[in-house]
């Protein structure tokens, strides 16, 4: 017979604190209100969030778009630091910057917290950083758990993750179909590697360099974990300007599988997209990759996004007003390359494959 476990059992003896959770959305509600849209209804604390839908009768025919993610594991940067504040904003953008690929303007988002201790003030700064980079999004955030899993997760140990739904107008879907031979690719800017690849930046910065998060680093003008934990920009007021402005065919948002597989996702079969890599210089991050670990630049480029975060293929016509507006909202754009029917060639000569990068890059 078993022995009587000393003392009555809780939620809390087993490791999960209520309370705990409770002062958590408290301490995040200030940030949530200022993550909404007019047709948010409701505040914070249902079980479901509410939108009002009555707002999608202006469209003819809407679409609803709806993608989620997660951040991986840049997540161990931000414990590591103990900044938990930015973390939402690579949440954000990956989510996002899904949903404007097909021209959706994204409307709101609910988000997952899964950690293994509630600590009420770093819940409530990852949620803060999630409530801010809607607002960079122009989407609302409408609700969302946070769940603690002792014994499952260590006391420090977190993750994210989150949903967000946007509405686009049924013609004027954009995508692989209405991309054209003459068409130009137009590349934006990222804010450096993004929330994609860091597993393989951990195992070479750390594992095999065996570099420190506060080593200064002179190429970066601050530290490794500063530089690692800079927010991935969200493009999404860009992009959808970018629909308001000119003519676009398509959007492709580089993340996880670099920028040639990423964009040939919206390059029609007998089309083909030249990339001319001498038209920019990837950040000091990408080299410093590369020489710490001895990666070879093909792995780089299926791995990371070597300072491209997101692309736009529009009608060659359409080339000028494209970077303009792109310039005016402060983000730097460039024509990167352009589409051709494929002509038959062997693949390594580009000829079968949907996306090429040639030259070597600037710089």
């Amino acid at each position: 017979m078993s022995e009587t476990p000393p003392g009555p059992v809780s939620y809390a003896s087993a490791g999960v604190d209520i309370e705990a959770g409770d002062r958590a959305v408290g301490l995040m509600k200030e940030w949530v209100k200022k993550a909404t849209r007019p047709e948010v209804v409701g505040g914070l604390g249902g079980f479901a969030g509410l939108f009002d839908a009555s707002a999608l009768k202006r469209y003819e025919r809407p679409l609803l778009a709806s993608a989620t993610d997660g951040v991986g594991t840049k997540v161990d940067i931000a414990r590591r630091l103990g900044v938990y504040d930015t973390i939402g904003h690579d949440l954000v953008g990956m989510v996002v910057d899904d949903l404007v690929v097909c021209g959706a303007e994204p409307l709101f988002m609910t988000d997952y917290v899964c950690v293994g201790k509630v600590y009420p003030e770093r819940v409530a700064a990852i949620v803060k950083g999630i409530a801010e980079g809607c607002v960079l999004a122009g989407c609302a955030l409408v609700g969302g758990e946070t769940a603690e899993h002792p014994g499952l997760l260590g006391p420090d140990d977190f993750d994210v993750a989150g949903a967000g739904t946007g509405v686009v107008e049924a013609d004027r879907v954009l995508g692989a179909e209405r991309v054209r031979a003459g068409d130009v690719v137009i590349a934006m800017e990222s804010s450096g590697l993004h929330s994609n690849g860091y597993s393989l930046v951990r195992h070479v910065l750390f594992d095999r360099a065996g570099w420190s998060l506060d080593r200064e680093v002179a190429e970066f003008g601050r530290t490794l974990g500063e530089e690692l934990l800079e927010p991935t920009r969200i493009y999404s007021l860009d992009c959808l300007a970018l629909t308001r402005t000119t003519e676009v065919h398509a959007f492709s948002h580089v993340t996880g599988g670099g920028l040639a597989n990423n964009l040939a996702r919206v390059i029609p079969d007998g089309l083909h997209a030249g990339i001319d890599r001498s038209t920019w210089t990837p950040g000091p991050v990408f080299d410093l990759v590369g020489r710490a670990g001895g990666v070879e630049r093909t792995e780089l480029e299926k791995t990371l996004n070597m300072g491209v975060g997101m692309i736009a293929v529009v009608p060659r016509d359409s080339a000028e007003a494209a970077l303009t507006t792109l310039a005016d909202r402060g983000l730097g754009a460039w024509v990167c390359g352009e589409i051709t029917e494929r002509d038959g060639r062997d693949s390594r000569d580009g000829g079968n494959a949907a996306v090429t990068l040639r030259h070597d890059y600037a710089g």
